[in-house]
């Protein structure tokens, strides 16, 4: 099954994405901001999930529908 970001582009490991908005983070104080660019993602089993580094968070799981490809 492919792996689709906010906008209905296939997403592939190694790509980088823009968080398209302001999210809370679960267990924290810290936000991840809009505009914010995770590079080198991985797919998970999940198609509507991805892990990433971003804003100096490792192992960050991001939803696809707040993402969109770079």
């Amino acid at each position: 099954m492919e792996t689709k970001d906010a906008h209905g582009t296939v997403l592939q490991d190694g790509d980088s994405v823009q968080v398209i908005k302001d999210l809370k983070l679960k267990g924290s104080t810290s936000k991840v901001k809009r505009g914010t660019v995770a590079k080198n993602i991985r797919l998970t089993s999940n198609p509507e999930e991805i892990d990433c580094n971003a804003a100096g968070i490792k192992g960050l799981v991001l939803k696809t529908c707040f993402v969109k490809k770079v």
